[in-house]
């Protein structure tokens, strides 16, 4: 919201001041800076209004798209054998964890870290110099969110077949290099892509990200294909013929719950 401005110097002829009546002239600049301090108060209240009302959506976005981690442990805990849910549950665990600290170290910077190349972003590693007066605590919050659901959409595709480190090490990596490069070419105003940009490479118009279904979802889904590629099938979880072992009913309810929890929310 723009701020509302106040000029002493427009606003005193509308009283009579004039250079000839010096009373006048003091009286009408008094009215006038009375009024312009009425209208500073009220600008500045409605400044702090504004950003308290965008910040509070902003954080309750923020919620949302976290809560797809709770789809994301219970569809994969549902979709595994019993004696792999602890394992599969920690791995969700490990994606906010670890992906909170490589975010913070690496990937906001190389996200959001502008002014920057159209590839990627190169200020604010280990978010210095913020709070800005462009970004704060809240923006990097939700944006921490997004990534998570990135990796978290992997976990699923290599359930049951990989190593706690091997692990770690996919995770702390999308989320802290992979995913921060995708989201600078389409959500930072510098990168490659951005609708914002009037010289961007994308058929001069951009790209238009709905709800992360390009940058979050895309990047985990192909980055999951790989890694069940890699990695092959679960044995025992298919029979020798290739088809899928049928699911306890626990773990169809788990799946089943899982899929409430897995809500999408529009980017802000």
């Amino acid at each position: 919201m723009e701020p509302l401005t106040c000029s002493v110097s427009d606003l005193a002829p509308l009283f009579g001041s004039t250079a000839a009546n010096n009373t006048s002239s003091a009286a009408a600049t008094a009215a006038a800076t009375y009024l312009c301090s009425r209208f500073s108060t009220i600008s500045n209240s409605l400044s702090d209004t504004s950003h308290a009302v965008n910040n509070t959506y902003l954080l309750f976005s923020a919620y949302l798209v976290f809560a797809m981690q709770l789809g994301f442990a219970m569809l994969c805990a549902g979709s595994v054998r019993a004696k792999n849910t602890m394992n599969i549950m920690l791995t969700n665990v490990l994606d906010a964890a670890a992906g909170a600290l490589s975010y913070y170290l690496f990937g906001f910077a190389f996200a959001f870290g502008s002014p920057s190349n159209g590839f990627i972003g190169h200020h604010f590693f280990g978010l210095k110099s913020i709070p800005s007066p462009d970004t704060d605590y809240s923006f990097f919050l939700y944006q921490w969110a997004f990534a998570i659901a990135a990796a978290g959409i992997t976990s699923g595709s290599i359930a049951e077949r990989t190593q706690f480190v091997a692990y770690l090490i996919y995770s702390s990596f999308l989320t802290g290099f992979v995913y921060p490069i995708v989201s600078h070419w389409f959500w930072s105003g510098d990168g490659w892509a951005s609708p914002t940009r009037t010289d961007n490479l994308l058929f001069g118009s951009g790209v238009i990200d709905f709800a992360g279904s390009g940058v979050v979802h895309m990047v985990g889904g192909i980055a999951g294909l790989w890694g069940a590629l890699i990695e092959g099938p679960r044995i025992g979880r298919f029979d020798h013929t290739g088809r899928s072992v049928v699911l306890r009913g626990h773990s169809a309810s788990l799946v089943v719950l899982g899929s409430f929890f897995m809500v999408r929310v529009v980017r802000v």
